[in-house]
């Protein structure tokens, strides 16, 4: 029997504004990420999705990324290694006060955006991500990458990893993302998406936009919640997966 999780990036409404549609994904996932403020997400909606999480039974994570609410964290910041290490310290230790406080536990971290992406490659940034993650709480699962340099980072300094692939994403050569800038960077067709899905998790194997397949291991599926039509999507992948004998299941920290 093969097993995945599922998670998604949730919390990322702030002030008057709404932003994905948690209350109705939460039903399909088995794991929630939670914005923490920088690039998203606000004091009142931490602790609203936390207890949405809670009361689904859905595993809590902290999304911590750059401080760039106006570009939702998906552009690139010149921080040095001590301070991503100050800024993911800073907001893990925020969800982590929200989940205590509605008498939940964190289970892990998952970086997000320009963050995420530049600690998929760059090995400081990455030792500096794990290294805070292991400080606050060795127990954390650190999710990156399927194959990256967080993931490598984190097996090194001994926390347990979750190698993250993407329904909706494609990949280079050497098992990155496209950047969203590229038009082909992400997968409008859903029945594309669940194909990629399957065949990750089954063959361990993706093709990329070269059309070459390489090897990839799938601990964890992201499905983005900011999508028009997320919900439905969380909804069909959930589905598929069972009809194709793949156990959804959660990935616990230590």
């Amino acid at each position: 029997m093969y097993e995945v999780d599922l998670n998604c990036d949730m919390g990322e409404s702030f002030g008057g504004y709404t932003f994905g549609q948690d209350e109705r994904i939460i039903r399909f996932i088995t794991s929630a990420n939670i914005a923490c403020g920088f690039h998203a997400g606000d004091p009142t909606i931490m602790r609203k999705t936390v207890k949405l999480a809670l009361e689904h039974g859905v595993n809590i994570g902290a999304h911590p990324g750059f401080q760039d609410l106006a570009g939702f964290g998906r552009r690139k910041m010149e921080l040095t290694a001590k301070e991503v290490y100050d800024i993911v310290t800073y907001q893990i230790g925020a969800l982590q006060a929200f989940t205590q406080a509605e008498g939940g536990k964190l289970n892990h971290v998952k970086p997000h955006g320009a963050l995420y992406n530049m600690a998929a490659i760059d090995p400081s940034l990455a030792e500096a991500i794990a290294e805070a993650v292991y400080k606050i709480n060795s127990e954390l699962v650190l999710y990156g990458l399927a194959g990256s340099e967080l993931i490598r980072a984190s097996e090194r300094i001994g926390i347990k990893t979750a190698n993250e692939v993407f329904a909706d994403r494609t990949y280079q050569y050497d098992g990155t993302l496209t950047s969203r800038n590229a038009n082909n960077a992400l997968i409008t067709n859903e029945e594309e998406a669940v194909s990629q899905v399957i065949q990750m998790i089954k063959q361990r194997k993706v093709r990329t936009v070269g059309g070459d397949e390489i090897p990839i291991e799938a601990d964890t599926i992201c499905i983005h919640g900011d999508g028009e039509n997320a919900s439905l999507f969380a909804e069909k992948i959930n589905e598929k997966l069972l009809e194709n004998d793949i156990c959804i299941r959660p990935i616990k920290g230590r």
